[in-house]
């Protein structure tokens, strides 16, 4: 039997940060949870789903008793801003009307979109719905990952591949990926394709070097733990 592991669950507390980062009593745990699930999924849908298309590749979320803080990581940062930060001002408004606290967005720029795994199962779900080739469709996007600084690639799809019968799995590898090495920055992305003949998934992982190579995230943050760190030798 496969012993499958989700990539940043793994590494979450010890090189990974949490994606929210907030504490609750007991009785109030519950109520913030689902609100922050349901900020992800609006934000998800409004920005990713329908026109802008911002290319959001991550959503963190911070609390303070005053205030909601919500980081937006996107390829495309002037189509979630606005004109005149028209967008954003529209954006934190929903967000106080849903949640009914102090909403602040930062907009925080991915500075190489080739290498984030959501934003490639994004783009290959995408391009799976214009039934264009798959196989050249993967083939690309690993090639591209691996040019644009990636040390390791892997795009697995499955599902009715080309309208096909029976449902079939295309698995694409380039490079390393050393998935058990917690010091391993593994970016894991996955995506449903809602194509007219079935439901395709598509999943990617990027191996993006060693924690203590690379420099921590640009997220301008002053929470505790919301930066990966390099785990300490002993």
């Amino acid at each position: 039997m496969g012993q499958k592991t989700h990539p940043f669950g793994f590494r979450v507390g010890i090189t990974e940060a949490h994606k929210s980062r907030w504490y609750a009593p007991k009785a109030l745990y519950g109520e913030l949870l689902v609100e922050d699930f349901k900020i992800r999924r609006f934000l998800y849908s409004r920005l990713n789903s329908t026109p802008p298309y911002a290319a959001v590749s991550d959503l963190q979320i911070e609390r303070t008793r005053e205030e909601l803080k919500i980081i937006v990581r996107t390829g495309r940062p002037g189509l979630v801003i606005g004109p005149k930060g028209a967008e954003v001002d529209r954006l934190t408004e929903q967000l106080q009307f849903m949640t009914g606290r102090k909403v602040s967005l930062s907009i925080v720029e991915v500075k190489n979109p080739d290498i984030e795994a959501q934003l490639i199962s994004d783009g290959v779900a995408e391009q799976l719905k214009k039934r264009a080739s798959f196989r050249r469709i993967v083939k690309m996007r690993c090639e591209a990952a691996m040019q644009n600084g990636a040390k390791g690639v892997r795009i697995l799809i499955s599902g009715r591949l080309g309208g096909a019968e029976m449902s079939r799995k295309l698995d694409t590898r380039l490079g390393a990926l050393p998935l058990s090495t917690l010091q391993a920055h593994i970016d894991y992305g996955f995506t449903e394709s809602q194509t007219t003949y079935g439901v395709i998934g598509v999943k990617v992982w990027i191996f993006k070097g060693m924690f203590t190579e690379e420099s921590t995230h640009e997220i301008e943050s002053t929470a505790a733990g919301a930066k990966p760190r390099a785990r300490g030798r002993r």
